[in-house]
């Protein structure tokens, strides 16, 4: 049995940035256990391999959520990676850090040292901004490059000017003084590679000798001694593999993201008493909160038809196909270098709205039968459209005592009357940007939701019935308060009621941030490393308000 200072479960966004800080430390020791490969795979490393590893089962955990009231009796398909890197080796490349306000709200919930002021100094740390962007805002010298999107497009550009036309300003940065407006994506891709947190910091502390990483290393449970968590037991190369023991003298840090650290807490018996009895697990620590409160963005996808020019559907096609693979392979750039979405927009579902609700993307693109990971024969456009804060929770619970079993993920989208509303509005606004002038050259129709939707009822009856998740789960091992009923771990990140043990991942949110969550999984990590290592915090940011 081996001993190490600190036992980190998952290599993904926040466990690689956590093993780069920690490590820095020469005299500190840590194990890094992740229960899928390396990261060695080539679609990985691709940008437009994103199609490839969505549905690649040796990479991703290719979960399946509950069919819940307002899905239509539907099981969404939730991919979440299991390579180092986690889902920033699978994921579009986004980054988006949200509004102020979505931590300013954290911060008002009782968690000191979370609110705007105090995690923007984190976003600029850890990035390597190329491109425009304010000082004030942004990072020049960290390790994680965010470049924008340099693939122009004249369907892009005809939406953009659409959205202009309806009074949605131009923002060339939504990461800097405010959010709203169009652009291009901003994503961590760099000379037509993905920049994932693997890449970014977990392989550069690999090279330290204090860092100790194991793949294929199924987590099982956490080792306890009363109240204190002194290491995790794993099973080497899987079910049925060789148990193994790793203690860690300081702490455990559970790193596995919103499904999986929930479950592991629950297969170790802290959660709800009620539900670990059910599943014949002792209870060690009664705490309720464990994975209650799971919040996701659910998008309908709009899709036109294409006239009058190309689309990625034809361009990924037989001959055109083998040019731009060239073009790849020779300059870095094309097809092959691109996100799934090409340009964002941040706008509101109504007119006495404060701050955008709402987040629409548009790719020059669509995919068969409104899901991501299988483009159309025929050329289309596709607009999602969220809801940036919803007020519907779900739960993520362990299904059984195995492990190896799958969690029960119930998202319970829509369930809050305020999340139709916004969710039709969003489809409207979907529908009034695609049918702008500017995009009339290109227009042919509809094809979903159609020309026939047109009551609050019927756009809300199609979403229901097309909607996905956008693959942004958090908030199942919520930050606040020991005396809220919610609560699982304090602002320093612990678990309440236990010793050495803390969950630091995209779980620890709150309240749904508006945003993709991998550029805050990452702030998430580097502030808590931090705080483990009794660091002083950097000085707040204070930054003047928009009006």
């Amino acid at each position: 049995m081996e001993t190490f200072d600190y036992v980190i479960v998952g290599a993904g966004s926040a466990g690689s940035v956590l093993t780069n800080r920690l490590s820095e430390d020469a005299g500190t020791s840590i194990c890094v256990l992740e229960a899928g490969p390396s990261d060695w795979h080539p679609y990985i490393h691709l940008p437009a391999g994103f199609i490839k590893t969505f549905h690649m089962k040796s990479v991703n955990w290719a979960y399946q959520q509950e069919p819940g009231p307002w899905t239509g009796g539907r099981s969404i398909y939730a991919p979440r990676g299991k390579t180092l890197g986690g889902s920033s080796s699978i994921n579009g490349h986004i980054y988006n850090r949200g509004q102020r306000q979505d931590f300013d709200t954290w911060a008002q919930l009782g968690n000191r040292g979370w609110g705007y002021s105090d995690v923007l100094p984190y976003f600029k740390r850890m990035e390597r901004r190329e491109g425009e962007g304010d000082d004030a805002y942004r990072g020049r010298d960290g390790s994680l490059t965010v470049t924008t999107m340099e693939w122009k497009d004249r369907l892009c550009e005809a939406f953009m000017a659409g959205a202009m036309s309806l009074g949605i300003p131009r923002n060339h940065d939504y990461n800097g003084a405010i959010q709203e407006g169009v652009s291009y994506a901003q994503r961590t891709i760099k000379n037509g590679l993905r920049v994932s947190a693997a890449t970014a910091f977990l392989h550069p502390a690999r090279k330290r000798a204090n860092v100790h990483v194991r793949t294929h290393a199924h987590a099982t449970n956490i080792i306890f001694e009363g109240k204190r968590a002194v290491g995790v037991r794993y099973l080497k190369g899987g079910r049925g593999g060789t148990p193994v023991e790793v203690r860690a003298n300081k702490e455990v840090i559970l790193a596995g993201g919103t499904y999986n650290s929930p479950q592991l807490l629950q297969l170790s018996g802290v959660g709800s008493p009620e539900l670990l009895q059910s599943l014949g697990i002792e209870v060690r620590h009664a705490l309720s909160g464990v994975g209650e409160g799971l919040q996701d963005h659910y998008a309908p996808r709009t899709v036109a038809r294409v006239k009058n020019i190309r689309t990625i559907n034809e361009l990924r096609q037989g001959w055109h196909l083998w040019v731009e693979a060239l073009k790849w392979a020779t300059t870095r750039q094309g097809l092959l270098s691109l996100s799934p979405t090409m340009v964002y927009c941040f706008w509101h579902s109504g007119e006495t709205t404060e701050s955008s609700d709402l987040q629409l993307t548009f790719t020059p693109a669509s995919y068969k039968e409104g899901v991501q990971g299988q483009l159309e024969d025929e050329p289309g456009m596709t607009v999602a459209s969220w809801q940036q804060r919803p007020e519907s929770r779900g739960y993520v619970r362990a299904r059984s005592a195995d492990p190896f079993d799958a969690p029960i993920i119930q998202t319970n989208y829509l369930t809050a009357e305020l999340d139709r509303r916004v969710i039709v509005a969003g489809m409207k606004l979907a529908r009034r940007l695609l049918r702008s002038s500017p995009l009339s050259p290109y227009y042919a129709y509809e094809d979903f939701p159609g020309p026939g939707v047109e009551t609050d009822d019927e756009f809300l009856m199609a979403a229901t019935q097309r909607g996905t998740t956008t693959f942004h789960p958090g908030c199942t091992c919520r930050m606040g308060p020991a005396d809220s009923t919610w609560a699982v771990v304090d602002d320093q990140l612990r678990v309440h009621g236990l010793d050495g043990l803390r969950v630091i991942d995209a779980s620890i949110m709150p309240r749904m941030i508006s945003a993709n969550l991998n550029a805050s999984t990452m702030m998430i990590a580097d502030k808590a490393s931090d705080l483990i290592r009794g660091k002083s915090a950097p000085e707040p940011v204070i930054v003047g308000t928009v009006a």
